[in-house]
């Protein structure tokens, strides 16, 4: 089964998106399931040391936002 759904990008982000897909002579839709599935095959510890990192340099910003 797969599911569908829609998202939301900027215009300029759209054209980047179509402008690579072209490159790469796939769909624009392709091109975002091959990120997705990059993602999710990505190490957990490598996500969670970016994550880290995110959550470290905008602690201050957080802790304000709270």
């Amino acid at each position: 089964m797969m599911a569908h759904f829609t998202i939301t990008l900027p215009d300029e982000r759209l054209l980047k998106l179509q402008e690579m897909a072209t490159r790469l002579h796939i769909t624009p839709e392709e091109l975002v399931r091959a990120s997705i599935e990059e993602i999710f095959t990505r190490p957990e510890e490598e996500f969670e040391r970016a994550a880290g990192f995110v959550l470290k340099k905008n602690a201050e910003l957080y802790r304000r936002l709270a």
